[in-house]
């Protein structure tokens, strides 16, 4: 796209697309909902948090570090709790990409009917699955990877009209 510069463009299928698709078509989230974004260090999770903040989506995150908590505040997060920590309402979604450390916190703060969308498990695949929770509480487990052509077009359209440019912190050229 015209309005990103080739660095900036780079970013879009891997990490970007992602969030998107996990934000605006796996997620049911609407303007107004509260969604929680776990693990707030990661190059998805800064997707996640600059675009669900755009799309009028208030965004709570976890970390383990005070510096990554507040870099997310600086990035536009409505709140950032230490990892593991209770919120102060449940969530309409959680995003997930951390697994096993994060898995049982990611489905006890979804609310009734709320969905959870994994994306990864970095610290590991095998959680428990807290079933009982899970269907009494009927939530929803959905998987999400990358994105559709159509979404990478939905998703730069969204960036311009919201003048959204992915945050770089290192360049390396091959030459």
């Amino acid at each position: 796209p015209e309005a990103l510069s080739f660095d900036e463009a780079g970013c879009l299928t891997a990490t970007w697309l992602t969030a998107y698709r996990m934000l605006f078509t796996k997620s049911g989230l609407t303007p107004g909902d509260t969604v929680l974004v776990q693990g707030a260090g990661g190059g998805v999770s800064a997707a996640l948090i600059r675009l669900a903040t755009a799309g009028g989506i208030r965004t709570w995150v976890t970390s383990r570090t005070a510096e990554k908590r507040q870099a997310a505040l600086d990035m536009g997060a409505d709140a950032a709790f230490p990892h593991r920590a209770s919120l102060p309402a449940p969530v309409d979604a959680v995003m997930e990409s951390v697994g096993r450390a994060t898995w049982a916190h990611s489905i006890r703060s979804l609310r009734a009917g709320g969905t959870v969308v994994v994306t990864g498990a970095t610290t590991g695949g095998t959680p428990p699955a807290l079933l009982n929770r899970i269907f009494w509480n009927e939530l929803r487990v959905v998987g999400s990877t990358s994105g559709t052509l159509e979404e990478l077009r939905k998703l730069i359209a969204f960036m311009e009209r919201e003048n959204l440019r992915p945050d770089i912190d290192s360049v390396f050229h091959h030459s």
